[in-house]
């Protein structure tokens, strides 16, 4: 199993979303929106003294069988792609253990 966690622009989301649902096998995923500052540090200044400003994102989180890794990775990078500074990261990472909580089911069946 693997966990994949994207980062980008709030105004690509629905055309990672529309993508993702025509992926058969794809489970359930979590959609949070969040704030970073990525390489390019966005400078800005407030009362005469240098800031960072934060730039909105959204982080999609979703965990699924290996075979499909590629198939997910593939999509969010196709439409959450601009070409512009800022895009935003897909990572990839391993996981151990899936536990369903309401019926305690274990492993890629709990996906």
């Amino acid at each position: 199993m693997k966990e994949i966690k994207a980062i980008f622009r709030p105004s690509r989301l629905w055309a990672v979303i529309q993508e993702l649902q025509g992926i058969e096998g794809l489970p359930g995923l979590t959609v949070s929106d969040i704030r970073g500052i990525g390489k390019g540090l966005n400078k800005g200044s407030r009362g005469g003294s240098e800031i960072f400003e934060l730039s909105p994102r959204v982080k999609l989180e979703v965990v699924v069988n290996e075979e499909l890794v590629d198939r997910v990775v593939d999509a969010i990078q196709r439409q959450s792609h601009t070409g512009n500074t800022g895009d935003g990261k897909i990572f990839v990472s391993s996981v151990d253990q899936t536990v369903k909580i309401r019926t305690n089911e274990r492993g890629p069946q709990a996906i």
